[in-house]
C-alpha cells in the first residue's frame, strides 16, 4: 500500500487495499488469519468484540455447536474459522460455518481470504 501512495480519492485506496491483497499469496492469508480471534471467543482487541457482537447473548447451545464447529474447522483446514462478522448473529456464523466444512481444502482458503478481504475492507472505510 506504501508504494502505491499517493490515492487520489477513498475509492481508489480501497481498490489498492483489495489489489494488494489479491497479490498476497497463501502464507501471508494465513498469517492474517492467525491475528483473529476464534468466533465466540473472548478477546482484548475491541474491533474483534465489536465485529463479532452477535454472539452476545447467544444461546449456551449456539456457543457450544460455534466451539465444536470451530475445533472441527481447525483440525480439517489448519488455521482458524474466519468470516466477516459484521451484522451476522451466532446462528448465522454457525450456519456458515457448517457449510463451510464441506469446502475441499483449495476453495476454503480462498472463501476464507475472501472473508479477511471483507474484513480488512470495512476496517479500513471505518479508518477513511
Amino acid at each position: 500500500m506504501m508504494a502505491r501512495q499517493p490515492f487520489g480519492s477513498r475509492a481508489e485506496t480501497l481498490e489498492a487495499a483489495d489489489s494488494v491483497w489479491w497479490e498476497l499469496g497463501p502464507l501471508e492469508w494465513l498469517d492474517a488469519f492467525a491475528s483473529h480471534p476464534r468466533i465466540g471467543e473472548k478477546s482484548a482487541d475491541q474491533r474483534a468484540v465489536k465485529e463479532q457482537s452477535g454472539v452476545t447473548g447467544a444461546a449456551a447451545d449456539t456457543l457450544e455447536r460455534l466451539v465444536a464447529g470451530n475445533r472441527a474447522y481447525e483440525e480439517k483446514f489448519g488455521y482458524i474459522y474466519i468470516v466477516c462478522a459484521s451484522g451476522k448473529s451466532a446462528l448465522e456464523m454457525l450456519a456458515i460455518l457448517e457449510s463451510r466444512l464441506g469446502n475441499d481444502p483449495n476453495t476454503e482458503l480462498r472463501v476464507a481470504a475472501e472473508q479477511q478481504r471483507q474484513i480488512t475492507r470495512l476496517r479500513l472505510e471505518k479508518l477513511l
